[in-house]
């Protein structure tokens, strides 16, 4: 069965979440700067990203597009 890409947005606590498939086998790790990859447990395959205070972190950002479906790779710097 595919992945389906799963987007939750919590505005109170301006929190983003982009997964794909059931992350139930999840952790989180944290990258820093209220950054989060969201690893499986078994494969550590990264299954998707978290993001907190997204609305301040893309204030100036007047909008945010995306080509669906898309592909997402986390780089460390």
């Amino acid at each position: 069965m595919e992945n389906k890409m799963n987007i939750y947005y919590d505005e109170e606590g301006d929190f983003l979440e982009i997964s794909s498939g059931n992350i139930s086998n999840c952790y989180f790790d944290n990258i820093g700067a209220g950054l989060f990859e969201i690893v499986d447990k078994e494969t550590k395959d990264i299954r998707g990203i978290a993001i907190f205070s997204f609305k301040a972190k893309t204030r100036s950002l007047e909008q945010i597009k995306l080509s669906l479906p898309f592909k997402f790779n986390i780089v460390a710097s």
